[in-house]
């Protein structure tokens, strides 16, 4: 599949699932069009300047309403509740699980009055930058989501589990555990128990091959947020994109290393 192939293809699933999104009678671009760079964006994963200078000199003629950068990625940051629409259904089995982004080396730590990152751990090694929070359904696919400073303790995700607490048991590891107590659908798992907990590992390190995920360069929350919700509806819309397919054994692979832009 050629880039243009895909670029197209890209834009008429998103487009199917935003059919009922009007257009302002003011906006260049339409929903659709906004929502498919964003997820282009979420995919290539490098700078703002780097993917519009990608979009505007190889793919105009995809988008010949393409607006500058600035007005661009505002509409990114604006229009970031779109993603949820890409959100996969709960099942009766899930898997939650964490992951440190690196916004800052930790040696230029407090050197700026506007650092939105915060100094925590993340494999076992200190970052300055956020920490995404996630459920997986059975299938691998991304139900829900949050982010947060990285110094925080995974516990504080409890909520994205308890919202599920009637039609799903969700599989944590013992970060997520809290004195207080803990939703009654989620079971922790001690290390090297319950291996389909290995499903969120599997996930992490497509985005962190793919998306390169693991460091991002805003310096504004709101666009981290953004950067992330496209982030997940990309996954989603890929690794579904020809269908879920068993092997022999029942299991389903996952892979979007064939969309690496």
């Amino acid at each position: 599949m050629t880039t243009l192939d895909f670029i197209t293809e890209l834009f008429c699933r998103v487009d199917d699932a935003m059919r009922d999104v009007p257009k302002h009678s003011q906006a260049k671009l339409y929903p659709s069009e906004i929502v498919t760079l964003a997820i282009l964006f979420a995919l290539k994963g490098v700078s703002s300047h780097a993917f519009y200078r990608w979009i505007k000199n190889d793919w105009r003629a995809c988008f010949p309403n393409l607006p500058e950068r600035t007005r661009l990625f505002r509409l990114f940051k604006t229009h970031q509740a779109w993603a949820n629409r890409f959100l996969a259904d709960p099942t009766i089995l899930g898997v939650a699980d964490t992951y440190g982004i690196e916004l800052l080396h930790p040696v230029r730590e407090g050197r700026s009055e506007q650092q939105i990152g915060k100094k925590g751990k993340s494999n076992h090694r200190w970052i300055v930058g956020g920490k995404l929070a996630f459920v997986l359904n059975q299938w691998g696919l991304v139900v829900a989501w949050a982010c947060d400073t990285a110094n925080v303790h995974d516990s504080t995700f409890q909520y994205l589990i308890q919202q599920f607490v009637d039609t799903m048991v969700v599989l944590t590891d013992t970060g997520f555990h809290a004195q207080a107590g803990d939703p009654s659908n989620m079971k922790v798992c001690p290390r090297g128990t319950w291996n389909v907990r290995m499903m969120a590992e599997t996930v992490l390190s497509m985005l962190t091959t793919v998306c390169h995920l693991k460091k991002m360069l805003h310096r504004v929350w709101a666009y981290f947020q953004a950067r992330l919700a496209y982030t997940m509806a990309a996954y989603n819309l890929l690794v579904q994109w020809n269908g879920l397919q068993p092997d022999e054994n029942g299991f389903i692979p996952l892979s979007i290393a064939e969309f690496s832009l």
